[in-house]
């Protein structure tokens, strides 16, 4: 267990579980769960015996709404790129780079930051009633830890595009289409079922035949974070940045002026 209730954290005999235990939030993250998050990755990033690790969440609603706009959305540009940008994409890209497999099982809307921290993941299976959405744009944002190049690789440019630009949801039925999940699940018992029987696959599997193989698939990635990081600064700065956080508190439409 973590200290921070809001990420709970279970070592099973085989699997390292990691929940998202805010689900009154929606699952927003916020430093201390991303922190929290990086420690536990850090540990099992040592731990010889562990065969894989499952990012899930509780309630039945949502996996993760995002980064909590009340944990960045008053930071200066600079402290948006170093506080918050930076070190959440180091976050996520220890998650990615761990020796075992990482499963995210997806129990409901996936939405900005969230889809991130699934992407980090390289396996995904959702519930039939999962969506899928990057808003950032709507708010004068963009997902800054890493997840326009994540997605890009995972569902191609053109359908990368479509999500980020559009800014309109998926389902989960279009995210399998698509390649952004591979299962899907009608229920959340068939859920916790299907990710319980790719859990029992995966610790069967030879540690170092696993972890080679993730190094292959790793290979042909670039190391985005910094640019990613330079690029949320510069939209942390604009006048419409400020306006989408407002618009967002305040319930409204927000009025973009290209300044």
């Amino acid at each position: 267990m973590t200290h921070d209730t809001t990420v709970l954290v279970t070592r099973h005999e085989r699997w390292l579980e990691i929940v998202l235990n805010r689900p009154e939030k929606g699952n927003a993250l916020t430093m201390p769960m991303l922190a929290a998050i990086g420690t536990a990755v850090d540990d099992a990033a040592r731990d010889r015996d562990l065969r894989a690790v499952v990012l899930c969440a509780a309630g039945e609603r949502h996996f993760c709404t995002g980064g909590d706009i009340a944990a960045w959305g008053s930071l200066s540009p600079l402290d948006m790129a170093r506080e918050w940008i930076e070190r959440g994409a180091d976050v996520l890209a220890r998650i990615a780079a761990l020796p075992m497999p990482v499963l995210a099982e997806i129990n409901g809307h996936t939405i900005g930051g969230g889809l991130e921290l699934a992407l980090a993941a390289d396996l995904r299976v959702a519930v039939a009633g999962a969506t899928f959405g990057t808003p950032e744009v709507g708010l004068g944002m963009i997902p800054g830890w890493g997840g326009v190049g994540r997605l890009a690789e995972v569902v191609g440019p053109g359908r990368a595009a479509h999500l980020t630009l559009l800014g309109t949801p998926i389902s989960a039925e279009e995210a399998l289409s698509w390649g952004l999940v591979t299962a899907v699940a009608p229920d959340h018992a068939a859920l916790v079922a299907q990710r319980a029987a790719w859990v029992e696959t995966l610790c069967g599997r030879a540690p170092v035949a696993v972890a080679l193989v993730k190094g292959l698939l790793a290979a042909s990635r670039r190391d985005m974070r910094h640019q990613h990081a330079s690029a949320a600064a510069q939209a942390a700065a604009t006048d419409d940045c400020r306006e989408g956080v407002r618009a967002f508190a305040e319930k409204r439409r927000p009025a973009f002026t290209n300044t």
